[in-house]
C-alpha cells in the first residue's frame, strides 16, 4: 500500500496493486468500445468480448476500496463530510467528461447517431446542464438515439450508480453485521446469476438507461459486487506477499478479453460465464491485488501511471469514441485501417487523462478540500 496524491490529509494508504488493476481495466474498457463498431451489433461478434464486465469489477473494487478507507471512521466522520469527499473525489472528472461530450457532440453526426442532425443548440445544453448534476434524462429527452441516461458521456450511467451505492454504505450496508452483509451478498448472487443466464443477449450488458428492463440491470450489476468487495475487505486478512501485478493483471486481461461462449444457440451459457466471472473470479483477483507489494521501479512507475489515469480515462474517452464511429460509418472504415486509429484514439485519451489529472483534477480537489472540508476529514 502506498499514500496516493489526495486532496485529503488524513486519506489512507492505497492499494497500489489494486490501483494499477483499475487503470488495466479502464484501458480494456477504451479497447472494447474503439473495437465495438465493427461488431455491427453482434455480441457474438465483439472483439475484447467480455470488456463489458470491467463494470462489475470497478463496482467490486469501490466497494472492498471503500470499506477499507471509511468503515472504521464513522465515529469521527459524519455523513454530511463523506459526501463532501466523494462529491469532491468524483465530480470533477465528471463535469470534465461533460464537457468534452458537449464540445464532441456535433461531430458525431452520422446514421450511427439519428437524432444529433436534429438536436438543437439550447437542447445540447439543457442536457449538458442536467449532465453536470449526473442526473439521469429519461428516453424521451434522448439526443443522441440510444436511449442512453447520459448521452453526452454515455460511461457516466455507472457513477451515477457508483453515487447510489456510496448513499447505500453510508445509510445501510456499512451497519450490517458481516452475517447481513453474507446473506445479502447471497441473494445478491443469485439475482445476477438469474439475471444472466435468462438475459435474451446471453449477457448483463446494460443499465444506462432510464428505463424499468434497463435499471433492474444496472442495479444487479451494482449490488452484488459493491456487497462482495465490501464484505471481502471484511472477512479476508491482507498480508504482504509477492509482488502480483503481473498474474492478477493477466488474470484480469484474460476473462475480460475471453471470447463469446455459447453462440445464439446457447445463450445461458454465456451468461453463465458472465455471472461466474463476476463472482468467483473477481474477488479472487482483488485478493491478489491487495496482498501483492510492488518490486522494481519499473513495476512502481507503470502501477503509479495506471493508478492515476484510471479513472479519468474512464470518464474522458466515451465522446471521442462516438466521434471514432461516426467516422468509420460514415467513411466505411475498413476494420484494418479503423485498428490503427482506435490505437491512436487510445494514445490520445491516456494523454489527455494524465493531462487532466495533474492540470485540472488534483488541482480542483485540493482546492475544494481546502475551501469545503473541516480540517481536511
Amino acid at each position: 500500500m502506498i499514500k496516493s496524491s489526495s486532496a485529503f490529509s488524513d486519506s489512507k494508504q492505497h492499494f497500489k496493486i489494486l490501483d494499477a488493476l483499475r487503470g488495466v481495466a479502464a484501458i480494456v474498457v477504451v479497447l472494447f468500445h474503439v473495437l465495438e463498431v465493427y461488431s455491427g451489433g453482434d455480441h457474438t461478434k465483439q472483439f475484447i468480448n467480455h470488456g463489458y464486465l470491467a463494470v462489475d469489477f470497478f463496482f467490486m473494487l469501490s466497494g472492498y476500496v471503500m470499506a477499507h478507507a471509511y468503515d472504521d471512521r464513522w465515529d469521527v466522520m459524519s455523513l454530511k463530510d463523506f459526501f463532501k469527499r466523494r462529491i469532491i473525489r468524483l465530480h470533477p472528472m465528471i463535469i470534465l467528461g461533460m464537457t468534452i461530450g458537449a464540445l464532441c457532440f456535433y461531430f458525431g453526426e452520422s446514421a450511427y447517431f439519428p437524432k444529433i442532425a436534429d438536436t438543437s443548440f439550447w437542447q445540447l445544453l439543457l442536457v449538458t446542464v442536467i449532465g453536470y448534476t449526473l442526473m439521469p434524462i429519461p428516453p424521451s429527452m434522448d439526443i443522441r438515439g440510444w436511449n442512453e441516461m447520459h448521452p453526452l458521456n454515455g460511461p457516466s450511467w455507472s457513477l451515477f450508480l457508483e453515487y447510489i451505492a456510496n448513499i447505500l454504505h453510508a445509510l445501510v450496508l456499512r451497519k450490517l453485521s458481516k452475517v447481513m452483509l453474507s446473506v445479502f451478498v447471497i441473494l445478491a448472487a443469485f439475482a445476477l446469476i438469474h439475471l444472466a443466464v435468462t438475459s435474451p443477449t446471453g449477457d448483463i450488458i446494460g443499465g444506462w438507461s432510464v428505463e424499468v428492463e434497463q435499471l433492474r440491470i444496472g442495479f444487479t450489476r451494482l449490488l452484488f459486487p459493491y456487497m462482495a468487495g465490501m464484505l471481502l475487505r471484511r472477512m479476508v486478512k491482507i498480508t504482504s506477499n509477492k509482488n502480483t501485478f503481473f498474474w492478477s493483471s493477466l488474470l484480469l486481461i484474460l476473462f475480460l478479453s475471453f471470447p463469446r461462449l455459447g453462440g445464439y444457440d446457447h445463450l445461458w451459457a454465456n451468461g453463465l460465464y458472465d455471472a461466474l466471472s463476476v463472482i468467483i473470479i473477481f474477488p479472487v483477483i482483488i485478493y491478489l491485488g491487495a496482498i501483492g507489494n510492488i518490486k522494481g521501479a519499473f513495476t512502481n512507475k507503470a502501477c503509479t501511471f495506471l493508478g492515476d489515469i484510471s479513472y479519468p480515462i474512464y470518464i474522458i474517452h466515451f465522446p471521442f469514441v462516438y466521434i471514432f464511429y461516426a467516422w468509420v460509418t460514415n467513411n466505411n472504415i475498413p476494420i484494418g485501417q479503423g485498428v490503427l486509429v482506435g490505437i491512436g484514439v487510445l494514445i490520445f485519451t491516456l494523454i489527455l487523462s494524465y493531462a487532466a489529472l495533474k492540470l485540472y483534477d488534483e488541482p480542483i480537489r485540493k482546492w475544494l478540500a481546502k475551501r469545503y472540508m473541516t480540517l481536511n476529514k
